[in-house]
């Protein structure tokens, strides 16, 4: 009975860890702004204390690592995890950056994930907000119709035109 309940569990804990594949978490704001411009997703800031906040794990646990959210994240946004862990070590880059929006976004509980647009206007970079979340009870199916309604306030920017290049003739040198 043991085997099969250890079993069962290993085959759980797969699946589970499997939902999450192919999914990429940026720590890197920075990044997260170029992959969501170039992808014209809006970014989705997780403000997380990953290892001591329970909610947080709850929603990550519940929510963050089934197929469902992967399918839906694949296609509605760029991730960003913003962690405040208390006992796992962060780069001081890391830290500050955290810090930063934070208070930028006031955010005062865990976990809270905020929708928002990035933009750049005279060479700064402009998060527009779209709305924000956190944990929701229902699974992925309540957590992700409470985001749709969120991102129904996301309009993509007009991709740029991609720049033509002038064609090349390759003139053949006459012989003397």
């Amino acid at each position: 009975m043991k085997k099969i309940l250890i079993t069962l569990l290993l085959v759980i804990s797969g699946v589970t860890s499997n939902a999450q594949e192919g999914l990429k978490w940026y720590t890197d704001i920075n990044k997260a702004i170029e992959a969501s411009r170039q992808e014209q997703k809006p970014l989705f800031l997780f403000f997380t204390g990953s290892d001591w906040c329970g909610w947080c794990i709850r929603l990550q646990n519940e929510v963050f690592k089934t197929p469902d959210f992967t399918a839906w994240a694949k296609d509605h946004a760029i991730l960003v995890e913003l962690d405040f862990p208390r006992r796992t070590p962060q780069p001081e880059g890391i830290k500050a950056q955290n810090n930063q929006l934070q208070e930028m976004f006031k955010v005062q509980g865990f976990p809270t994930v905020w929708f928002v647009k990035p933009s750049v206007n005279d060479g700064k970079t402009n998060l527009e907000q779209l709305g924000s979340t956190g944990y929701l009870a229902g699974g992925p199916s309540a957590w992700i119709a409470s985001a749709n309604k969120i991102l129904a306030n996301y309009v993509a920017d007009p991709k740029p035109a991609p720049v033509a290049k002038p064609k090349t003739t390759k003139k053949k040198a006459k012989k003397a």
